[in-house]
């Protein structure tokens, strides 16, 4: 972590050169000239005007992506120079590590201490750990009869369009980014309107590491517009998606409407954190219960929302959250002392103080926050809520608010809290604190998530694949499955 201190962050942002243009074609496109205004929620202060993308420049997008894929170098090349040049990548992202996660401080308002310590450290993990996979994937030759041969191969997919979110620009942006290109596709990549800095960025960055034009192409602009255009496009063969799942279900009907093109969905998660009174460590489940929570501004899909704590242990456990909550420093993301910053603008905000609000009028009982705070920077700060006494009927308990909200419910034994765990149309993670071993395994086989974590919370490694169920989406990023969903399986039969 950089020696810098909150003078040195503030300078070094003013002399911080972003981007304003789309990448396309290995180089910057200004598109048709219009533009949108890219605010900072540290300050309500406008970082630039970028290119909008509409229809014309993601068709230009998509044609570069297509004249690369079907007569370009990239998807013929040995499977390890496609490796090297993703290292290249890595490399590059860790050279200008600093600067990268400067720019998502202040576009999406996260600590630049996380920024540059989680953020940039998981999207430079993801492009070197792909970069090294890249030629270790094997073919299969299925034992069949003497008088045949039959080959099971992978093929690169396609034109990937790669729709990503606010809250981890770089990290989600990699996830589907670097398996994709490992696999020998292209891919357009259209950022959220809150958050295009950095991947614009990174679309340049890709292009001097050595991918040849029109390989990674990066469009600016809103969902409605450049999102759609993205998703009902003849010519892009897959989509991959991180958002809510109202918008997962317009991709859906997207390529229903166009060409059936394959789309994977990692969307949102109201998920539950169950705390036994047997937890090996009821200090350290609430801290955890605290840090997932309010890390990131609460702006997480896996973010621990319902605390599910056995009612012997609810009221020490909930005092510990509610104190880290009193203590946590809010404040400039450019302050290193900052422990959680700004949300990501004040529309979000609003809604957050909304479902602030609907706590407090269903009865629900607040017991930390629920309001805005600093409110004299100019930025979208909010104090860390904490609610207990909350009914699982209440739309604290139901609905993501995507936020720093925790929502605190008893229960009394373990199968009301597995019953209390899975009632909910989300199915994304879950955290369980116990010590029994049995208890572990039964309860982890009967949550219905993508992901368990065990007496912790939001650990793993690129091993792993991550993803969800039911209404938190479909397919997988990270680990070798993530590149299931760039390839197509062919086989071929030779009669001997």
């Amino acid at each position: 972590m950089p020696a810098l201190t909150h003078d040195d962050l503030l300078r070094r942002a003013k002399e911080l050169r972003l981007p304003a243009q789309h990448h396309v074609d290995g180089a910057d496109e200004p598109g048709s000239g219009a533009a949108f205004t890219v605010v900072s929620p540290r300050d309500g202060q406008v970082l630039g005007e970028v290119a909008d993308a509409h229809g014309a420049e993601v068709d230009l997008a998509v044609a570069a992506a297509r004249r690369a894929f079907d007569s370009g170098p990239w998807p013929r090349l040995a499977p390890a120079e496609r490796g090297r040049i993703l290292l290249r990548v890595a490399d590059l992202l860790e050279e200008r590590r600093e600067d990268l996660a400067l720019t998502v401080s202040l576009e999406m308002g996260k600590p630049f201490t996380d920024a540059y310590g989680i953020e940039l450290r998981a999207a430079i993990n993801t492009f070197r750990w792909y970069g090294q996979l890249a030629d270790k994937l094997t073919d299969e030759s299925p034992h069949v009869a003497p008088d045949a041969l039959a080959l099971v191969t992978r093929e690169p997919a396609g034109v990937v369009g790669a729709v990503v979110p606010w809250n981890f620009p770089l990290t989600l942006a990699s996830w589907k980014i670097a398996p994709a290109l490992a696999a020998g596709c292209t891919v357009v990549l259209k950022p959220s309107e809150s958050s295009p800095l950095s991947a614009l960025t990174l679309g340049r960055i890709a292009t001097e590491a050595g991918l040849p034009p029109g390989v990674l192409n990066v469009v600016a602009g809103d969902g409605p517009t450049a999102g759609r255009a993205l998703g009902l496009h003849p010519d892009v063969d897959v989509l991959a998606f991180t958002g809510s799942t109202a918008v997962g279900r317009h991709f859906l009907r997207y390529a229903a409407d166009s060409n059936l093109k394959r789309v994977w969905l990692e969307l949102g998660g109201k998920s539950p954190n169950i705390v036994l009174p047997d937890a090996p460590d009821l200090e350290k489940a609430a801290a955890t219960a605290a840090w997932g929570i309010f890390f990131n501004q609460g702006e997480m899909c896996t973010a621990p929302s319902r605390l599910l704590v056995h009612s012997s242990v609810a009221e020490r456990v909930t005092e510990a959250i509610v104190a880290r909550a009193r203590e946590l420093r809010v404040g400039d993301p450019l302050d290193p002392a900052t422990e959680m910053g700004a949300l990501v603008g004040e529309g979000h905000l609003e809604r957050v103080l909304d479902h602030i609000g609907a706590g407090v009028g269903q009865g629900a009982r607040l017991r930390a926050g629920g309001a805005r705070t600093l409110t004299d920077t100019g930025g979208s700060y909010l104090h860390p809520t904490v609610f207990d006494q909350v009914d699982p009927g209440m739309r604290l308990a139901r609905e993501e608010i995507f936020g720093p909200v925790l929502s605190v419910l008893a229960f009394d034994d373990v199968e009301e809290a597995v019953r209390l765990a899975n009632a909910t149309e989300y199915g994304l993670a879950a955290g369980l604190w116990t010590s029994d071993l049995s208890t572990a395994h039964r309860v982890a086989r009967a949550l219905k998530a993508g992901t368990v974590w065990v007496n912790c919370y939001e650990e793993g490694d690129l091993t792993v694949p991550f993803g969800g169920m039911k209404q938190s989406g479909n397919g997988r990023d990270k680990s070798a499955h993530a590149l299931e969903k760039y390839t197509e399986l062919k086989t071929t039969w030779i009669q001997l």
